[in-house]
């Protein structure tokens, strides 16, 4: 189990928020962070703390990804044309792990990051287990049949916790989605409000 993987609930208690909307969150009994300092109160949050903040949430949501796979992130979000903070979001939501997650075919986005990296995934038919790997509209994206049965997959199919988003087309029998499209921040059904604008400037000043 990996580090990220094993603390992925302080992530919730540092932010102070129940990024995932999930109920075994210990954010939902213990509201401050996390530490010996964690009930001191709260001071006044400058505007570069409020921009860090949105950040480290936004990039936790993802499975905690790194400093330097979210800065590549935005940097290609920065040199596409449009709203950066929406091409941010749009990529985000394009990685394999992410729509995995999103069409419910694992409980969570560690898992999913998982669940691809041991190769349980295909493209197109094809075997991807690049977490990262970027999908495009289209792509369909499916479970091997082989793995179907597996105690997580049938978890999370049968969990009522999320709902599937307009922009993935899901085949719950045969457990495949299309990506029909590159979402806006709007679409994206986050059970936190997350503020990519705020990432944007915090990678700008």
């Amino acid at each position: 189990m990996s580090k990220r993987h094993s603390a992925k609930y302080k992530i919730d208690r540092r932010m102070g928020e129940n990024i995932w909307g999930r109920p075994k969150s210990p954010i939902n009994q213990r509201s401050y962070g996390p530490g010996q300092h964690g009930q001191r109160r709260k001071s006044k949050v400058s505007d570069f703390g409020l921009q860090l903040k949105a950040k480290q949430k936004l990039k936790g949501y993802y499975g905690n990804l790194t400093e330097k796979q979210f800065s590549r992130t935005y940097e290609e979000a920065a040199r596409r044309k449009g709203n950066t903070s929406e091409n941010l979001i749009a990529l985000l939501e394009s990685r394999l792990d992410a729509v995995v997650y999103r069409s419910k075919f694992v409980p969570t986005v560690f898992a999913a990051r998982q669940f691809v990296n041991h190769g349980h995934v295909q493209v197109n038919g094809k075997r991807v287990n690049i977490a990262s790997y970027r999908v495009s509209a289209g792509d369909v994206i499916s479970v091997r049949e082989r793995s179907r049965n597996m105690a997580l997959v049938l978890e999370a199919i049968q969990s009522s916790e999320r709902d599937i988003p307009d922009y993935l087309q899901v085949d719950g029998k045969g457990l495949s989605t299309t990506f029909v499209r590159a979402p806006g921040l709007e679409e994206v059904p986050y059970p936190v409000k997350m503020e990519p604008n705020l990432v944007v400037e915090f990678y700008a000043s």
